[in-house]
């Protein structure tokens, strides 16, 4: 999960840099091609292209749909806003997901959850900056972006119940390739050989480090391995700081810590709840 967490930062360090000269579309298009190249690989070396059927299209269809807005929006945040800000925004998708799980899921959530969600969002507008001067709306992207994810999350615990993770990661990334292409009407840069290593290098990060998070899923408990997913607000510190000497400031740090802490509690109820509940079946 870790090492997964640092691919996928380096992977929004390359986008964020292409940002700089190829528009979003262009940059959520090209990515996925090259984010297929780690797919095949690993169908092929397991020689299971029949893990690609799809089951059910209407979930695949819909959790396509809600990655393409995640995508589209999360690569407009990192164009605009240091990595480190984006993901402790983006960090309300958890909290998202426990608030949607009583209406689209019908799980149960108790008085407890339901303070650690509003905490977690109390954070959320620390972050956005309640000031004199009014809100960062920019900031509002990543939220959105986080929304859509968790909306893309929910759909996912469905769909992983008829079809398989490879074929979500795969449909999902066409999906991706085609709502990218539909931009290419409002101008797409040409390419020069430093950009097409740079696209490559992108994509095939990317998609390894989508490997190597569902395969930590895969080895783990959920409960295990969630929380070191928290390790990406250090990669996006890092990051940011070494290539664009971005630092985030004590907004940023105040409601992050409030998001991570509601997160992480999040996490331990649902466990308990978990684990109360295979002791009653």
């Amino acid at each position: 999960m870790v090492l997964g967490c640092a691919f996928l930062m380096m992977s929004d360090a390359f986008s964020k840099w292409l940002s700089q000269t190829y528009p979003i579309g262009q940059i959520m298009s090209l990515r996925n091609v090259f984010v297929m190249i780690p797919i095949l690989i690993v169908v092929w070396h397991r020689n299971s292209f029949g893990e690609l059927r799809v089951i059910s299209w209407r979930g695949q269809t819909m959790r396509a749909g809600f990655h393409v807005a995640s995508a589209a929006l999360f690569v407009t945040s990192i164009t605009f806003l240091p990595l480190a800000d984006v993901h402790a925004v983006a960090f309300v998708g958890p909290i998202f997901i426990a608030a949607l799980s009583p209406f689209l899921l019908g799980e149960s959530v108790g008085w407890r959850r339901w303070t650690a969600i509003l905490i977690g969002f109390a954070g959320v507008l620390v972050m956005l900056r309640p000031t004199g001067a009014g809100i960062q709306w920019i900031g509002l992207v990543p939220v959105a972006a986080a929304f859509s994810a968790a909306l893309r999350d929910v759909s996912t615990r469905w769909l992983s119940k008829t079809d398989t993770s490879i074929s979500i990661l795969f449909y999902s990334s066409i999906a991706v390739i085609i709502g990218g292409m539909t931009t290419i009407p409002w101008g797409w840069e040409p390419l020069t050989w430093t950009s097409t290593g740079l696209f490559v290098l992108n994509g095939m990060v990317n998609g390894t480090a989508h490997f190597l998070i569902i395969e930590s899923y895969r080895h783990a408990q959920a409960p295990v391995v969630a929380p070191f997913k928290y390790s990406m607000l250090l990669w996006a510190t890092l990051f940011g700081f070494l290539i664009w000497g971005h630092l985030p400031d004590r907004w940023i740090i105040f409601g992050a810590l409030a998001v991570v802490a509601s997160g992480l509690y999040i996490l331990h109820r649902e466990q308990r709840a978990a684990a109360a509940a295979a002791k009653t079946s």
